[in-house]
């Protein structure tokens, strides 16, 4: 089970959602330019927060259904919304929506219905980024 949480309410997300940037953000952020005699000058540094965490669901599994997409897309709606993510492994981080990567929460019924109905499922890309 993985949980996104504001302080006040908690939404649980499907245990199987994958993270699907995990192994691809790097610590090390460096900076290479040469001087006006032309030596190599390299500045390497530590990132200290912005580590992309884009959880996703499939066609076939890690389904949300709708009353869930509605909290989430609410909190997605709140300017600098800072929660909790907590992990199927117990990690946490603190999180912000990363609207700068549009859209920073997507969703697409599982089947389309109309009306849709309180227990519909959509496949969704949640888009965070840790502070």
């Amino acid at each position: 089970m993985i949980t996104l949480s504001d302080g006040t309410n908690t939404i649980t997300l499907p245990g199987d959602m994958l993270w699907q940037d995990e192994y691809t953000w790097q610590p090390v952020v460096q900076e290479v330019a040469h001087s006006i005699a032309g030596a190599l000058v390299v500045e390497s540094a530590t990132r200290l927060a912005g580590r992309p965490i884009t959880l996703t669901g499939d066609d076939d599994m890690a389904w949300v259904e709708r009353g869930t997409l509605q909290q989430l897309r609410a909190w997605a709606a709140t300017p600098g919304k800072t929660m909790t993510l907590t992990l199927t492994d117990g990690r946490q981080f603190a999180v912000v929506w990363r609207h700068q990567d549009a859209p920073a929460l997507e969703a697409r019924p599982v089947l389309h219905r109309a009306p849709a109905i309180a227990d519909d499922e959509y496949v969704v890309t949640i888009k965070l980024m840790e502070v």
